[in-house]
């Protein structure tokens, strides 16, 4: 059964809604508030695996949803980033790294766009996306962790989910430096006759 033509690019829209939603929720008190933005925050990254499941399986690609898409997953990623920045669960200057990345990488394709000229995504950039869910997933984790009584938690179960995220959010910054520096090689004929 083929799906809506315009599916995916609902689901892009969908995601960018989920954003909005998720980040008061984890901004708010309490444990709730907080499983309830965990959960909003699965539903999100299921989306994104969905309508690029969807695209590619039924062909239901669009110029808007090839737009679309990529800025909704960075308008999820940097936004939970940055909230987690602000409430001290993430060093500012790795959500810098990671937010230059995305706003240089953006500006090199929409640049090279204007001379219809495509840079396609690549493996690194993917796993990089993967390591951000990853990395978003274990700080909300540990947050919610953090709101629920010591008794329900054991010490050394917190210690290490806390040094996991850490460790999470290290390798994301690291695969976003080299998917950067992969991008930016790959492309660098494609760059040169877009800045021609």
């Amino acid at each position: 059964m083929r799906p809506p033509a315009g599916l995916p690019t609902q689901l892009s829209v969908l995601r960018i809604i989920l954003t909005f939603v998720i980040i008061p929720l984890l901004l708010a008190p309490g444990a709730l508030a907080k499983a309830l933005a965990l959960l909003g925050f699965l539903a999100a990254s299921f989306t994104d695996w969905l309508d690029g499941y969807l695209a590619r399986r039924w062909g239901a690609t669009s110029a808007l949803g090839a737009l679309l898409d990529p800025l909704a997953d960075k308008v999820l990623t940097l936004g939970l980033f940055a909230t987690f920045a602000w409430l001290g669960w993430a060093a500012w200057w790795m959500v810098g790294v990671i937010a230059l990345r995305e706003v240089v990488v953006t500006g090199a394709r929409l640049l090279a766009a204007r001379r219809r000229i495509v840079l396609a995504a690549a493996r690194e950039g993917k796993q990089k996306m993967v390591s951000q869910v990853i990395s978003l997933t274990a700080l909300f984790v540990v947050s919610l962790l953090d709101l629920l009584p010591p008794a329900q938690v054991a010490e050394r179960f917190y210690a290490l989910m806390v040094l996991a995220a850490a460790l999470c959010l290290w390798v994301t910054v690291i695969l976003t430096i080299v998917s950067g520096i992969a991008f930016f090689w790959r492309h660098r004929v494609a760059l040169q006759q877009a800045l021609k």
